[in-house]
């Protein structure tokens, strides 16, 4: 007997399967032969963790993509602290947090002042990678540190809402950071990974811009060092906001000079449709001495 009703708590309408090189550099998606192999022994082929307990999306048998050959640069999709309220840790971001708002469900939300206790820990970011360093807000006693949603790849804003799902391993070196408030996340990616104009100074372009600061009478050249807020909320346009207010709220600057210095040293990247992003900016360094964040930069940017 068929209901008619959809008992899949998840779906979409354009797939691929994916099968990778002996050295995870490279991956190909399959037709529906390879799709169907895969997904008759879709566990052993997930590679899944022994206590695991789900239905690997291999059983979906997606097809529609075949013979697309793409370049693989694993990354942690889902990776924080636990917020001070229970959340699904899916839905612990600005906009995937909106489906929580008025639900009827256990874990459903009064209002969007609720979703404030988020940590964005689900940010989908791909420069979340080996070598990159992410500083989390802490909640709750202990951190609640956890770490999921592994993928092999993912252009930037996961634009198909779903890409390279993978199992993995990972590996963490955990610091704490005394007397840090944070407002949200701040990732400090590797330096290839951010923008040109928000990658640290040289000595050579240090020493130019010392010669301008004399021949024009400048009293102070400050030195900067770069740092991504990341931001949240319902839309592109509302995390980028948030991302705004963060950085106000955390350097004690005004949004018009937060604003910028992140069109002249910085910039903002789509980490997540519909609604995540990374916000790059060129911090002086006594605004980093000011939060205590000056050392921790320093070190992974060896500046």
């Amino acid at each position: 007997m068929e209901c008619g009703e959809n008992a899949s708590s998840f779906g979409f309408e354009y797939g691929y399967t994916v099968v990778f090189d002996d050295d995870r550099t490279v991956g190909i998606t399959v037709g529906a032969d390879g799709a169907h192999q895969l997904a008759e022994h879709a566990d052993e082929a997930m590679a899944l963790p022994e206590n695991s307990r789900q239905h690997p999306i291999l059983l979906y048998e997606p097809d529609e993509m075949p013979g697309a050959l793409g370049r693989l640069r694993p990354f942690i999709g889902n990776i924080g602290t636990t917020p001070s309220i229970e959340l699904p840790d899916s839905h612990n971001a600005g906009d995937f947090g909106q489906f929580l708002i008025g639900a009827g469900h256990d874990w459903g939300l009064p209002d969007e002042e609720a979703l404030e206790a988020r940590t964005d820990g689900h940010l989908d970011s791909n420069e979340v990678r080996p070598g990159a360093v992410l500083i989390c807000p802490v909640r709750v006693e202990g951190a609640g540190l956890y770490v999921g949603d592994l993928h092999a790849n993912q252009g930037d804003g996961e634009l198909s809402l779903h890409t390279t799902d993978v199992s993995g391993k990972t590996e963490l070196e955990v610091e704490v950071i005394k007397d840090l408030d944070l407002p949200g996340p701040l990732l400090l990616p590797n330096e290839e990974d951010l923008p040109h104009i928000a990658k640290p100074y040289t000595d050579a372009e240090r020493d130019a811009g010392a010669a301008l600061a004399d021949e024009y009478d400048v009293e102070t050249l400050h030195d900067a060092l770069p740092v991504q807020l990341i931001g949240s909320g319902a839309t592109i346009n509302d995390a980028t906001e948030n991302a705004f207010d963060r950085a106000s709220s955390l350097f004690g600057i005004s949004e018009g000079e937060v604003r910028s210095r992140c069109t002249f040293t910085g910039g903002v990247e789509i980490a997540r449709l519909p609604g995540v992003v990374q916000l790059s900016m060129l911090v002086p360094i006594e605004l980093l001495d000011e939060v205590g964040l000056t050392e921790t930069v320093r070190e992974q940017y060896g500046a």
